[in-house]
């Protein structure tokens, strides 16, 4: 089964490099994003892994957990967060998946849900569509989904916009434009007029009769 955005993110147990982990209690109150990997040891998928790394301090301060998924083991995961950290100059501090069962693909509908795998020879061809995102609220809902080919390396600074805009829309009348990026104006939402929207935002900056444009709340 597809999962969309609204659905509730599946649930799961598995093994991860932090221990055993049960991923809604995992998440408690926060914010999450998922990142999947067809393999260990791949030199696309270790810049990215380093990425993420390097902004530890960006996703705390958006109250946000990162969690990574790999069809490899807990064993070659550790092995390979000494390539990551080597390359990234800091520590990988955050869980990683061990999927090697590809349960958590499967439930996130990464791969065909009768297909299957080997163990024994598999290559990152095998799972190549193992490359995907999620960002999942505090409620367990998945926000927001990203699907990349092999051969494209994850814009993790869009990653991080796309999380700043989830956020301040999450619960609110709003919407964000193009390009947007904190501290630029937002959309309000077609079901306030105009006298509501001014009465909530404050002076509108109406460019047509659906699109108005306000500073978003402090």
């Amino acid at each position: 089964m597809a999962v969309r955005i609204n659905d509730i993110a599946p649930d799961f147990t598995a093994d991860s490099t932090a221990g055993k982990i049960k991923f809604h209690d995992w998440l408690g109150g926060s914010y999450a994003i998922i990142f999947s990997h067809p393999r260990d040891f791949t030199p696309v998928c270790t810049t990215e892994f380093g990425a993420v790394a390097q902004l530890a301090a960006e996703w705390k301060k958006r109250n946000t957990k990162v969690i990574g998924v790999s069809v490899d083991s807990v064993e070659d995961h550790q092995k390979w967060k000494r390539d990551i950290e080597a390359f990234a100059g800091v520590a990988a501090e955050f869980p990683i998946i061990d999927d090697t069962s590809l349960t958590v693909s499967k439930a996130y509908d990464m791969l065909p849900a009768e297909f299957y795998l080997p163990e024994a020879g598999r290559t990152p061809a095998n799972s190549a569509t193992v490359r995907t995102v999620y960002i999942i609220g505090p409620d367990k809902k998945v926000r927001l989904t990203m699907t990349y080919p092999m051969s494209v390396g994850r814009n993790f600074a869009e990653i991080l916009r796309a999380l700043d805009a989830v956020q301040a829309t999450d619960g609110v009348p709003v919407a964000t434009p193009a390009n947007w990026v904190p501290g630029q104006d937002i959309i309000v939402a077609m079901s306030l007029d105009d006298a509501q929207a001014k009465e909530k935002f404050g002076a509108l900056d109406i460019r047509l009769p659906y699109l108005r444009f306000a500073r978003r709340p402090a």
